[in-house]
């Protein structure tokens, strides 16, 4: 059986529309703090508190550019948790 802390950790860190449109824009490319709030439409201080619940999930990974911050899906991650949701929600056939 899967283990239910790990899953929870996942939907909990996708568990915000905000978070959720964050790696929706950073599977697309790498952006900054402020290139995320102006798309998302949300201050940098809000983008920031996500992509710390991201982060700290290893979701993201984060590259310092001078004195920017830019931010990308860690897709190795990313690839990791969809094969535990997947397996979740895979319906056995008996």
């Amino acid at each position: 059986m899967q283990d239910a802390a790990r899953l929870a950790r996942i939907f909990k860190a996708l568990s915000v529309d905000s978070r959720i449109r964050i790696v929706q824009l950073l599977k697309e490319k790498t952006l900054c703090v402020n290139a995320l709030a102006a798309r998302l439409k949300i201050t940098p201080a809000e983008v920031s508190q996500h992509l710390r619940i991201l982060r700290d999930a290893e979701l993201l990974i984060a590259d310092k550019r001078g004195n920017f911050v830019h931010y990308e899906v860690n897709t190795e991650k990313l690839e990791e948790w969809q094969r535990q949701v997947d397996t979740l929600l895979k319906r056995n056939n008996r």
